[in-house]
């Protein structure tokens, strides 16, 4: 659409792992400054803004994830950029998956943060996109930035507010209608089983444009082509990386080094109320088990059962799962394995479900149970075959 190149700027050691990072709608490169400073120790960082955006060129539009996707590689390739791991929130994560999808040679880690696959109804962002050329960006700027952060935050940070506000009301009003009608044409469900990058998708509580369900779309789509991915759900709302930088940052960091020569762990969980545990832990083992599951036990609690399930919500899933020192699937892993070794059949379906949605793939499970016949005996890991067959065929019979 254009021969300029995206405005862009670049931080961090020239030897290190290459990162990309994508903003939101209506946001520019400054939406990471948050994170830059601890990426940057790491990753040879590489912020752009997206077409119509900031500092990069404003064409006409209507625009196309397509344009937007070739607009960053026509980058890439001019910064000599071949292949790099991929940051996004929510249009910065539509043009990564659209990138992973359509140049997956190009893509090492994929890291998603409220986005979707598909924003429907298409006439919305139509609207949206005639208003905003009728009367210019700043016509639409309170309604979107309402949905960026919670009230609360806003309160707290009122500066910050409002230099995410300028922003908004400053981008070109081409430019935001371009995008616009980008995401209303844009369906990347099919395209997601293409994606062959380890991906971490992050969720927030609070967040009404991308919500979770948005999030578990994503992880469908990529579990469809097999593609390791975990969700994360953390507090905020659409701007999570702003509003809560610090979990998304961690999160970011340890999706992207893991595999490599760690670092210093992070630090330990805080000191942390029993109600804060349990509201942590009941989080956590929705994510991993499903709410039915865990709506079905505590539902199912009496006077003789309800502290036992409030125990193992505040101390196995608050305080334990929760821990910074591995991964939800690393924890997974370890739990299937030790179930197996164990001969608990009764629990082991239940975490092999869990697994699944932790992003283990199918070869990994297999994996799990040979190398548990290895060293807890083949009996033992005859009936944990058995038992995540049965599972793996309910899961194939329930679509």
């Amino acid at each position: 659409m254009t021969s300029e190149l995206l405005g862009h700027d670049v931080h961090g050691p020239e030897d290190a792992p290459l990162l990309v990072l994508g903003s939101s709608l209506g946001s520019d490169r400054t939406m990471w400054d948050p994170q830059l400073p601890a990426l940057a120790e790491r990753f040879r960082v590489i912020r752009y803004d997206h077409l119509g955006h900031g500092s990069s060129p404003v064409p006409p539009g209507p625009y196309t994830l397509a344009d937007l996707g070739n607009a960053v590689v026509e980058l890439l390739d001019a910064l000599g950029v071949t292949r790099a791991h991929h940051a996004g929130l929510s249009l910065g994560g539509m043009v990564g998956m659209w990138l992973a999808a359509n140049h997956p040679e190009r893509v090492d880690r994929l890291a998603l943060f409220c986005t979707s696959a598909q924003m429907a109804p298409p006439q919305n962002w139509l609207d949206r996109a005639a208003a905003t050329r009728a009367h210019g960006t700043a016509s639409v700027a309170d309604a979107v930035i309402a949905r960026w952060f919670t009230p609360g935050w806003v309160q707290a940070h009122p500066e910050q507010f409002a230099a995410h506000l300028a922003v908004l009301r400053a981008v070109p009003a081409e430019g935001y209608a371009g995008c616009c009608e980008a995401i209303a044409a844009m369906d990347l469900r099919d395209a997601l089983p293409r994606i062959t990058a380890p991906t971490l998708v992050v969720a927030a509580t609070g967040d009404p444009a991308t919500p979770e369900p948005h999030a578990r779309v994503i992880e469908a789509g990529l579990r469809a082509g097999g593609a390791p991915c975990r969700v994360e759900i953390v507090d905020g709302a659409h701007l999570a990386t702003v509003e809560n930088a610090q979990a998304c940052t961690e999160l970011l960091l340890k999706h992207l080094t893991a595999g490599t020569t760690p670092g210093p762990l992070p630090a330990p969980v805080a000191t942390t109320s029993s109600a804060e545990l349990y509201d942590r832990g009941l989080q956590v083992r929705r994510s991993v088990l499903g709410d039915a599951y865990v709506d079905r036990a505590l539902a199912n609690a009496n006077d003789f059962t309800r502290d036992f399930q409030a125990f193992i919500t505040e101390h196995v899933w608050g305080a334990v799962w929760t821990r910074p020192g591995l991964e939800r699937r690393e924890r997974s892993l370890i739990t299937v394995a030790l179930l197996a070794g164990l001969g608990r059949a009764e629990e082991l379906p239940l975490h092999v479900r869990g697994a699944l949605n932790n992003g283990l793939t199918v070869d990994e499970i297999r994996e799990v149970l040979l190398h548990t016949a290895a060293y807890a005996g083949v009996p033992a890991s005859n009936t944990a075959f058995a038992v995540a067959r049965r599972v793996l065929d309910e899961i194939a019979a329930e679509g």
